[in-house]
């Protein structure tokens, strides 16, 4: 009987931890969501001007502190570069980190739409990608597509 109970305690000790990572990745992909509300704004402003937005006015959305969602706490354009700041009601574990998403685009041609990149994904032949990428999440919290190795 003690032999059937360490045997569930160990199954249980390693459950837990995967069970976690399973909630935090879950976490920051819907999170990933709410840079949608501004990646329209980064596109229209490059289309009409050829110039990534400088920030959240340039790009015509909301300030950076009213863009808010359950799991992200504050959202900021930065020479076309989108930072979601988690927080609110996301894992402890991910208040105030950052992940990025970086406009890819073909130079000198605002029309041609916007290929957007998280983190490590790979740059796009014939692009080139602008902004910062400040992404501090694990590597393994984050969405497979943000963990393409870099090139």
């Amino acid at each position: 009987m003690l032999a059937v109970m360490a045997v569930l305690a160990i199954l249980a000790l390693m459950a837990i931890p995967a069970m976690q990572e399973s909630v935090l990745k879950r976490q920051v992909k819907d999170g990933l969501a709410l840079a949608d509300v501004a990646k329209g704004g980064v596109q229209a402003a490059y289309t009409a001007t050829g110039n990534m937005p400088a920030d959240n006015k340039a790009a015509g959305i909301p300030d950076h502190d009213k863009i808010v969602g359950n799991l992200v706490k504050d959202v900021i354009v930065e020479g076309g570069a989108i930072t979601l700041t988690f927080g609110n009601n996301a894992n402890k574990a991910l208040e105030n980190k950052k992940l990025t998403v970086r406009p890819a685009v073909v130079p000198g041609e605002p029309l041609v739409p916007i290929a957007w990149l998280c983190h490590f994904t790979a740059t796009p032949p014939k692009m080139e990608v602008r902004g910062n990428d400040v992404t501090d999440i694990p590597l393994n919290w984050l969405p497979i597509e943000c963990r393409s190795a870099p090139q």
